[in-house]
């Protein structure tokens, strides 16, 4: 019997690794995790191939949400907007959205499936590029199908053959659906009062000019009783409805064959998850690590169409120029570690999104680089412009960007345009001011605002604007080196500095500053400035803000007394206490979940934090806190992520920190290394050559770089080159249950700050 026991026991491990071994790389993607947030947005299961036009997710709040709301078209917006929606029902009368129950529901990348309407209706979907395909298959075939399309500001055509339809955007700007059947229809028609009016068109061509006038139009498709299948696929357009209809046929050909877009949907995000191969983990670390992945890739999205594309910031259709057209991106949220990662691994399709980004500036009239270019527009929301570090990183990093362009748009943009946050205004007085003083002042207790550029709810952010754009100013300096510009390389290298100028000697803080040049008295840099402490900060409190300095830590670390301080104060972050209830604080902070202590895993000016120990001599400390967030805040479950997903912007970070290094600098070619959380990884390069991680003894207890060795040679470093990467380096690191505090401690060591004045 204890044979026996033995070989069932042998059989099942054999059969558990089999099982691991057959798993594809798009099988660890689990599109669930996150979509219960802590606080704020939560992520969302989407459906969409790899920056892709046709973007989709279960209509409803997050995954604790009773009922759908109809069926998804195309969402037209990270998180936001969706256009049009589709309802399939066999009940009488009809609403022009039908909200059901849902069950059984599985979603990958490329598919999804979902019982509707207690378990009556299979729905399933699968996704290309510009068009999609669904099936509907129902149980009772005695009633007929009723599909109900419906757009809150467009129209559709009479006729079905295909069904055309238009959802406007924007003024002038609409997204063009091209529908098709797998059946022909009873007959179409529309709701009026709950009541069907048919009448529309059985044959005959349809028409574009067939569309009806007003408000939240529908087209009701009826299928007869006995019908047990029906099949749809379309195609979106931002052009016209033609061009829909192209795409359609481009991608899906003249067959209705779900299983054959799935199919393709899978090889496709099975090649471009293949980039980052990874040994060693637990299955739930490399599910997180590749969810993690397939959400870099959900912006922007690739808005060419056969060589065209429309743009929401002139109205014109473009030729492309062989170069695609991308939007939809929170520039804020993504310039720290997503535009990197597409830098490391996808050079191309980042040269592309920066030019594209240069063209809007060119195409709105303002040639002012953007901030955040939306599919319709650049519609400017948080503080800074960030699009200046997109190019610097770009460029030296040796991808093929526009400099000259780049410096020009993005300095106009620092300097011709308010810094005055969620605004697009001309600059104005707190603008002169920060040119004349180099700080933006914070008003005073009961002092009015003055400036009609600052947003009532946003206000000025003074500590949070200032530091921004003295990065900003440090990026143009670094755009300017690369040109050989000596002049505009000196000035904003010393405007680079102007976040010294709001630095408190005394508490060691970047404290806010009124206009008279004094510290505003009594501040509490864990509450003070109001919600989401914007009348000082932004969305984080005055500890995050204290690390803010990217592009220079060696000077940060000379202001606050040297690396031993810099290092007692990073300590504190990670142990200094809420100070209120969870309730309270998060009543006032919202934004600053996934706390270790002061520090906020969950918002995105947080995530170089735990890097800053390798400038402060103490990397092994970086190792800890790395495994430590981690840990405790990205986990395979439905609450997986701490906070706002911004497409890309939080989960980079886990992609680039599992797998052992992190841009902290955008700007700088160079990653700080911290603790891997794989004993092997391979990062397969654009130019065909390999980096390899090769992590030895690597576990959750062995965290703690022992020693390390970059190509075969002694490292003692805790970073290195973006160039040794891209030549293909091999970086071996041994790891320990124990720190050896004496790896890259040295201060000639640390990563590179800004050049000294």
């Amino acid at each position: 019997m204890k044979r026996n026991l033995i070989g069932m026991l042998a059989m099942l491990l054999v059969a558990c690794a089999g099982h691991a071994a057959n798993k594809e790389l798009v099988d660890y993607v689990n599109p669930y995790i996150g979509n219960i947030s802590h606080m704020l947005v939560p992520t969302f299961a989407t459906v969409q191939l790899p920056n892709s036009l046709m973007r989709i997710y279960p209509t409803r709040g997050d995954y604790t949400t009773e009922l759908l709301d109809g069926l998804p078209v195309c969402v037209t917006n990270h998180r936001e907007r969706s256009a049009f929606r589709i309802s399939v029902t066999q009940d009488y009368p009809l609403k022009k959205i039908v909200s059901t129950t849902w069950d059984n529901e599985r979603i990958t990348p490329y598919d999804y499936h979902v019982e509707i309407a207690d378990n009556t209706i299979d729905v399933d979907l699968a996704v290309s590029h510009q068009s999609a395909i669904y099936d509907f298959t129902v149980k009772d075939v005695s009633k007929p199908i009723y599909l109900i399309f419906y757009t809150d500001l467009g129209s559709f055509t009479e006729t079905y053959d295909p069904l055309l339809g238009r959802q406007m955007l924007k003024r002038g700007m609409y997204m063009y659906l091209a529908a098709e059947f797998s059946e022909k229809p009873e007959t179409v028609g529309y709701i009026k009062n709950g009541e069907i009016l048919w009448g529309g068109h059985i044959g005959g061509g349809p028409s574009k000019e067939m569309y009806f006038d007003g408000r939240g139009q529908e087209r009701v498709v009826l299928f007869p009783a006995g019908t047990k299948k029906v099949s749809l696929r379309y195609g979106v357009s931002l052009i016209d409805t033609d061009q829909a209809q192209a795409n359609l046929y481009r991608e899906q050909g003249e067959e209705f064959d779900l299983k054959k877009v799935a199919q393709a949907g899978r090889k496709e995000w099975n090649e471009t998850l293949a980039n980052i191969q990874v040994k060693g983990g637990t299955e739930d670390e490399k599910a997180v690590m590749y969810t993690s992945y397939y959400r870099t890739f959900e912006r922007p999205v690739c808005l060419s169409e056969d060589g065209r594309y429309y743009s929401g910031y002139d109205g014109k259709v473009h030729e492309d120029g062989g170069t695609p057209f991308y939007a939809d991106d929170w520039i804020w949220d993504t310039y720290r570690a997503a535009h990197p990662l597409r830098a490391l691994i996808q050079p191309e399709k980042e040269e592309a999104i920066v030019e594209s980004y240069l063209r809007m500036a060119e195409q709105n009239g303002s040639y002012w680089m953007p901030t955040f270019p939306e599919i319709t527009e650049d519609t400017r929301r948080m503080n800074s412009n960030h699009g200046a570090a997109m190019v610097a990183d770009a460029l030296w990093k040796g991808l093929k960007v526009d400099g000259k362009r780049g410096f020009e748009y993005s300095r106009r943009a620092i300097e011709e345009k308010t810094l005055a946050p969620w605004s697009d205004g001309q600059a104005g007085w707190i603008d002169n001011f920060y040119k004349e003083h180099g700080y933006i002042p914070a008003l005073r207790e009961g002092e009015e605002e003055t400036d009609p550029n600052v947003h009532g709810f946003e206000k000025r952010q003074p500590i949070a604007v200032t530091l921004g754009t003295a990065y900003d100013e440090w990026c143009l300096s670094r755009i300017a080196e690369f040109q050989g510009d000596t002049e505009n390389q000196q000035k904003y290298l010393r405007l680079s500095y102007n976040y010294r100028n709001v630095w408190n000697p005394e508490t060691k803080f970047f404290h806010p500053k009124d206009k008279d040049g004094e510290f505003l008295p009594n501040f509490d840099y864990r509450f003070g400035g109001g919600i989401g402490a914007r009348d000082a900060y932004d969305e984080n409190n005055g500890w995050t803000y204290r690390w803010d300095v990217q592009h220079n830590f060696a000077d940060l670390a000379n202001l606050m007394g040297g690396r031993k301080e810099m290092e007692k104060n990073l300590d504190r972050t990670f142990a200094e206490p809420m100070g209120r209830g969870k309730r309270e604080f998060y009543e006032q902070l919202p934004d600053q979940t996934g706390n270790i202590g002061q520090f906020t895993m969950a918002n995105e000016p947080s995530l170089h934090i735990p890097y800053v120990y390798n400038y402060a001599g103490a990397p092994w400390k970086t190792q800890k806190r790395i495994r430590q967030c981690l840990k405790t805040w990205f986990r395979n479950d439905l609450m997986g992520i701490p906070g706002d997903e911004d497409g890309g912007g939080l989960t980079s970070f886990v992609v680039f920190s599992s797998i052992g290094f992190y841009p902290v600098t955008p700007g700088f070619p160079v990653y700080n290394i911290g603790s891997p959380v794989f004993s092997y990884v391979k990062v397969k390069l654009a130019n065909g050559k390999v980096f390899r991680i090769v992590a030895k003894n690597c576990s959750e207890e062995n965290k703690y770089i022992q020693s390390a060795k970059l190509n075969g040679k002694e490292w003692n470093k805790p970073w290195i080159s973006h160039e040794d990467v891209m030549n293909g380096a091999t970086l071996e690191l041994v790891m320990g249950n124990h720190p050896n505090k004496e790896w890259g401690s040295d201060d000639q060591a640390a990563p590179p700050s800004a050049r000294q004045l």
